[in-house]
C-alpha cells in the first residue's frame, strides 16, 4: 500500500487511506530525500504517504523553533497554519500527494478525511505542550521518547528503534532546552541501559519503566 504509518490504525484511519489510495491512485507523486525544505505554496496542502516530516518556525533572534513531527497520512501546508515562516523539512525520505485547497473543499470525503487527520495533529501538539510545562528537563525528555516509540518505533532485537535519526539539537529545541542538557541527559540513560544509539545513529529504546502519558 502506498500510504504507511507505524501505529496501529483504528478503522477510520484506514479507510481514509484506502480513500486516498483508490481514487488517487494515478495522482501523481512527489518524492524528497531526507534534509530537503518542501516547498509550500498558499493554496497547496501536502498528504505524506511515506516517510516523516518536521516542521519549523523561527523566532525573531533567528533560533528555530521545532512545532512538532508529521507522520504518514496526515497534511501540511500553509493553509492549515497562521505561523510566518513556516517551514516543512523532510526527517527521512519522502513521498508525498500535493492536494489543492478547492479540491478538498468540493469533495466532503477529501475534507473529512483531512479533519480527521488534523485530529490526530493536535492530539500530538496537546502532547507537546503537556510536555514542555514539565518542570524537569528530564521528564520532558522521557515523555518525548515515549510518544516518538508510539508514532515511529520499529520492534528490533534490540529493542524499539526510532524510524527517523534525531540529533540532540533538534531534541533541545523541541523541549526548550539546550543540547548541552539533552547531550548529559541521552548520556544518563544510556548508562543506564535504558537507550542505545544502534551503528546508523537512530535510537533504540529498552524496555523501561517510563512514565505514562
Amino acid at each position: 500500500m502506498l500510504l504507511q504509518t507505524q501505529s496501529a490504525s483504528t478503522p477510520a484511519l484506514i479507510d481514509w487511506r484506502r480513500f486516498l489510495e483508490e481514487v488517487y491512485q494515478d495522482r501523481q507523486t512527489y518524492h524528497f530525500r531526507h534534509g530537503q525544505i518542501i516547498p509550500m505554496a498558499s493554496q497547496d496542502i501536502w498528504v505524506i504517504c511515506r516517510g516523516i516530516v518536521q516542521v519549523n518556525t523561527l523566532f525573531v533572534n533567528g533560533d528555530e523553533a521545532i512545532l512538532g513531527f508529521i507522520y504518514p497520512s496526515m497534511p501540511f501546508g500553509l493553509p492549515l497554519t497562521q505561523l510566518h515562516p513556516y517551514e516543512a523539512k523532510a526527517l527521512s525520505d519522502l513521498v508525498l500527494m500535493r492536494l489543492n485547497q478547492v479540491e478538498i473543499e468540493s469533495s466532503p470525503l477529501l475534507a473529512q478525511g483531512i479533519v480527521l487527520q488534523l485530529g490526530r495533529r493536535l492530539q500530538q501538539t496537546e502532547a507537546i505542550l503537556a510536555m514542555i510545562s514539565q518542570r524537569r528537563i528530564v521528564d520532558r525528555l522521557e515523555k518525548m521518547l515515549l510518544m516518538l516509540k508510539e508514532e515511529i518505533g520499529q520492534v528490533t532485537a534490540e529493542g524499539i528503534r526510532l524510524d527517523v535519526r534525531l540529533t540532540h539539537q533538534q531534541l533541545a529545541n523541541l523541549l526548550g532546552t539546550t543540547r548541552v542538557t539533552i547531550t548529559r541527559l541521552l548520556g544518563n540513560l544510556r548508562r543506564e541501559g535504558w537507550l542505545t544509539i544502534d551503528q546508523n545513529h537512530h535510537f533504540v529504546l529498552c524496555d523501561r519503566p517510563f512514565p505514562a502519558l
